[in-house]
């Protein structure tokens, strides 16, 4: 590894969360313009906090890894691990979601999902930048065929159109 890659949130998770936070909140306006009943504007108002934090976190979630490290770059929040201190490179699967971590010592480690673009290429990078025999075989095992995670993807768009379905009946009425 010779130069700084960066890999972030895959955006086909993040684009429809944005929408679906801007969705979200054209129904509490459209909802509070027709005088909806105050219990559907206070669950919509409650539901928006939330899925506002998780659009804003997916936005600016990154890692960024460099020939010596690895920074993982959160809101409020930044954690670097080198390289040539890392004990450990462990893989935990559970159906198609992954979730990597690495050990430096006993209690510096970071963790990182399948859900960033380009996971294949990140996993790659990191099994090749670690040392030598901190490599677990189960992610040896995982860089000959990383799984991809979609359900997350197919569930944002999902809650996309049931979302604009629900403006559309409010219109109606």
């Amino acid at each position: 590894m010779n130069d700084e890659r960066t890999y972030v949130i895959r955006r086909s998770f993040v684009i429809p969360m944005g929408l679906l936070v801007a969705l979200t909140f054209a129904l509490l306006v459209v909802c509070i313009l027709q005088g909806q009943s105050l219990a559907k504007v206070i669950i919509l108002a409650g539901l928006i906090l939330p899925l506002a934090m998780l659009f804003v976190e997916s936005a600016l979630r990154r890692l960024v890894v460099d020939p010596d490290g690895i920074t993982a770059i959160r809101v409020f929040r930044q954690r670097r691990l080198n390289f040539a201190d890392v004990t450990s490179l462990e893989t935990v699967r559970v159906r198609n979601r992954v979730f990597l971590t690495l050990m430096a010592g006993d209690d510096d480690f970071l963790i990182i999902s399948n859900s960033y673009g380009d996971f294949p290429v990140l996993l790659a990078s990191l099994v090749d930048a670690v040392p030598e025999g901190t490599i677990t075989e189960e992610t040896e095992q995982l860089t000959k065929k990383p799984p991809l995670r979609q359900a997350d993807v197919f569930t944002a768009w999902f809650a996309v159109v049931a979302l604009v379905y629900v403006l559309f009946a409010q219109f109606r009425n």
